[in-house]
């Protein structure tokens, strides 16, 4: 196979894998100049059709860039945003890409975004390995998280902003005031403030975000919660919830907040119920008077990166076969409108239909969906395929690589960058049984979980190696 530069993967679907070449190729047309002007970084990922830079874009960005052996940086997108952090702490969500002014709406005054800022930080901790950077970010993300703190948390504990904050467009939550995703969007950031500060060994960061994080997180479940519909809702001003079921409410898994039962009967909604459509998963519930199965912007579409926050939030409850199927499938409705008729070429987009292969469709809106829109959809093609559909999990810092296997099938990855260390993992099939082969530069310890009851911890030596999976 010709060598890229990038990791490369093995699976039994040749699509699955053409989809995922094509991406690293894709990419290499999303990178911009900054500008004196502007003052952003000199080389940094956007979308080309883009006339500005957003930060939920560039913080979801950094979970496929990371995987790029470092060909690509992951975090100079961020750093545009954090070279423009105001003096009060603030950060606004979007900057004009020609000017670098923050660009202000009346219904999003404060310009304020999703605050992923530290979730992606931790995330590129683990897969690039460089604590030094973490030393430089801190002080940035503390003071942005007290600004946000100082402007929107209310006497309850919750946040309090506009809809518009979390770019979802269309979605019939009009009536919410306290929303179900930004509250947990901030118990997530507290959440990994708190880890961010333990890598630190720094013990008054660590502690005092644990804190922040166990409060929200008890004011969440306290006041958000529905115990007869078994869903948490957004509040609307009055702290009344407002009982429309959106994939919004689905940041609470990633944010850890339910209970396992909790959590459980949010999951089963997934999958037997008004969220288990063909393509995983709409982003309003089938049984919304509002729900479009053709999905109309956020009234039913597929977005691909709700779909990888989801599937996240279910690997924090070891969901790991049901994320690997959802992640499969969702997968083979993004093929479908890429190879349309047989060989001939199509394209990915930025929003899928619920219920059949196409893009999603949303009658007067320009522009929608956008093609080959890779900051959401490189979260399926990349970053799901190595994580979920391969089930690999690395961290550089920990020297480990853990594999989830579901069920035993011929895959694997090649020549995966682990810091100064490219490392080789496949599982086949060979006149022994099942076996998995190794190859390493370097020392590392690697944990295969098979879900069938298998599971073991082993030191991988430098060279090559291989072991009988039927022997662990």
């Amino acid at each position: 196979m010709l060598k890229t530069g990038f990791p490369i993967i093995h699976f039994y679907d040749q699509d699955f894998v053409d989809i995922y070449n094509k991406t690293w190729l894709w990419l290499n047309d999303f990178w911009v100049k900054g500008t004196k002007k502007n003052g952003f970084q000199n080389k940094y990922y956007n979308y080309p059709e883009n006339t500005v830079i957003n930060q939920y874009e560039a913080c979801l960005s950094t979970f496929f860039l990371v995987y790029s052996n470092s060909i690509f940086s992951p975090t100079q997108a961020l750093d545009n945003f954090y070279g423009k952090q105001e003096e009060s702490g603030a950060i606004r969500g979007i900057y004009n890409q020609e000017t670098g002014m923050p660009v202000f709406t009346r219904d999003n005054p404060e310009c304020l975004f999703p605050p992923l800022f530290s979730w992606a930080e931790f995330n590129i901790y683990h897969k690039i390995g460089v604590k030094k950077r973490l030393k430089e970010v801190i002080p940035v993300l503390e003071k942005y998280y007290e600004w946000i703190e100082s402007k929107f948390q209310q006497k309850n504990g919750l946040f309090k902003v506009h809809l518009a904050v979390e770019q979802m467009d269309n979605t019939p939550r009009d009536k919410a005031a306290y929303l179900i995703d930004f509250n947990s969007q901030m118990a997530l950031n507290a959440y990994y403030m708190s880890a961010i500060g333990d890598i630190l060994n720094d013990k008054e960061i660590s502690f005092k975000y644990k804190k922040k994080y166990y409060s929200l997180k008890t004011r969440i479940d306290a006041l958000m919660w529905d115990e007869e519909d078994n869903f948490y809702y957004d509040l609307n001003k009055n702290e009344e919830k407002v009982k429309v079921k959106t994939i919004a409410s689905y940041w609470v898994l990633l944010a850890q907040i339910p209970s396992e039962d909790k959590a459980a009967a949010m999951i089963n909604l997934l999958s037997d119920g008004p969220f288990a459509t063909e393509n995983p998963f709409p982003t309003l519930a089938s049984d919304s008077p509002a729900f479009d199965p053709a999905g109309r912007g956020y009234c039913g579409s597929v977005y691909p990166h709700m779909t990888f926050m989801l599937i996240k939030g279910l690997e924090k409850y070891e969901r790991y076969d049901f994320a690997r199927e959802c992640a499969i499938r969702h997968l083979y409705f993004i093929l479908d409108t890429l190879h349309p008729d047989g060989d001939k070429q199509g394209d990915i987009y930025e929003a899928y239909s619920p219920v059949k292969g196409a893009p999603s469709k949303w009658e007067g809106k320009k522009n929608f969906p956008r093609k080959n829109f890779l900051s959401y959809v490189a979260l399926s093609t990349i970053t799901l395929m190595i994580e979920n559909v391969i089930g690999l999990y690395i961290s550089l810092p920990r020297k480990t690589v853990d594999w989830t296997i579901p069920i035993l099938e011929i895959m694997g990855i090649e020549d995966l960058s682990l810091k100064r260390n490219m490392i080789t993992i496949l599982v086949n099939k060979s006149g022994r049984g099942w076996e998995v082969r190794m190859e390493s530069e370097k020392l590392y310890y690697f944990t295969i979980n098979i879900l069938g009851g298998k599971k073991k911890r082993l030191p991988i030596p430098s060279g090559k190696c291989s072991i009988l999976i039927d022997k662990i």
